[in-house]
């Protein structure tokens, strides 16, 4: 089976790539910006018209789309997840090849969710920001296009190469500060917001099982219970082997929703502060996915605990300890 991956060299991507070249039927192409992509083409602002060309060379039997943006304002963010999906889209229609497209979708297309429900595929969605409605015009462009196509929405991804910039990846820095300079306390805000955290090797794996599946539609992949941030701190400390306290910011949650570290002068304590918006990925305090079409029509389940998810990011920053 040949498979051409878009975006192998980002976070999801790198982990995707490596779940496809362990299967000995796949053949796989790599097209990305890099330049250590097979093929060096721009998503954003390449035509239609030459990606077409290249599909019909390769002849691929399935495309993977992991590209995109997660950071930047509305026009990049634009680009980066809407304008080139409709470039990938185009290509497929005008080419021979015929592939099957696997779309890589986010949580938060979704937006806020009532707290304690499940978020189902056929749930109305309702973006809280930027990038929410960026994958969302993208899912739609996609479900409209006529293809051969699954398009995954990915809840909370973590694991190795959890970037620095996340929720849990700036958690696991100011843990890694804390305990290179001594301090017996550590103080952080947004601990109620709970997500759904799921290990970036099992979504490759549900990658992996789309591209050999017939299913069409939105699919949800995710672990199907949602996790307080402040839980995942107490079992990273307890992974990290930190054996400070930790305190959580007084203050309404739209003052605290960041883990923005600064040490306070004069005492043995880091404490984080507050950032501009309440909830940066415009989902509210609460996401959890509803994982049953995953299991019936994927045949996939998640496999990875949180504990094991967070070992692997707090050995990434204590190498840098």
């Amino acid at each position: 089976m040949r498979v051409l991956l878009l975006g192998a060299n980002g976070y999801l991507g790198r982990f995707v790539a490596d779940r496809l070249l362990a299967d000995p039927a796949v053949q796989l192409t790599a097209l990305g910006r890099g330049d250590d992509a097979d093929v060096r083409f721009d998503l954003a602002t390449g035509s239609p018209g030459a990606l077409t060309r290249f599909l019909d060379a390769v002849h691929p039997g399935v495309v993977v789309n992991c590209a995109g943006a997660t950071r930047g304002g509305a026009r990049e963010l634009t680009r980066h997840n809407t304008v080139a999906v409709a470039t990938v889209c185009e290509a497929l229609r005008r080419s021979g090849c015929g592939a099957r497209l696997v779309q890589i979708g986010c949580a938060s297309e979704y937006g806020p969710s009532q707290p304690g429900s499940s978020t189902a595929e056929d749930a109305v969605p309702r973006p809280g920001g930027p990038y929410g409605v960026s994958k969302l015009a993208a899912t739609e462009l996609v479900l409209g296009s006529g293809l051969d196509a699954i398009v995954l929405r990915v809840f909370s991804p973590v694991g190795p190469g959890t970037p620095a910039g996340s929720p849990l990846g700036r958690l696991a820095e100011a843990m890694r500060r804390a305990m290179q300079s001594g301090d017996g306390e550590l103080k952080l805000g947004g601990l109620g917001v709970q997500r759904d955290f799921v290990d970036v090797r099992d979504v490759a794996r549900a990658v992996h099982a789309a591209s050999l599946s017939a299913a069409q539609g939105v699919v949800n992949i995710g672990t199907g219970r949602a996790v307080k941030l402040r839980d995942a701190a107490a079992v990273l400390a307890r992974v990290a082997g930190y054996a400070g306290a930790l305190h959580e910011l007084d203050g309404p949650p739209a003052m605290r929703p960041g883990l923005i570290g600064s040490p306070r002068s004069g005492e043995g304590a880091l404490e984080h502060l507050a950032t501009p918006s309440p909830y940066p990925d415009g989902c509210g305090s609460w996401q959890q996915a509803d994982v049953r079409t995953a299991r019936d029509r994927l045949g996939w389940r998640p496999r990875i605990n949180l504990e094991e998810s967070l070992a692997d990011i707090w050995m990434e920053a204590a190498c840098r300890i």
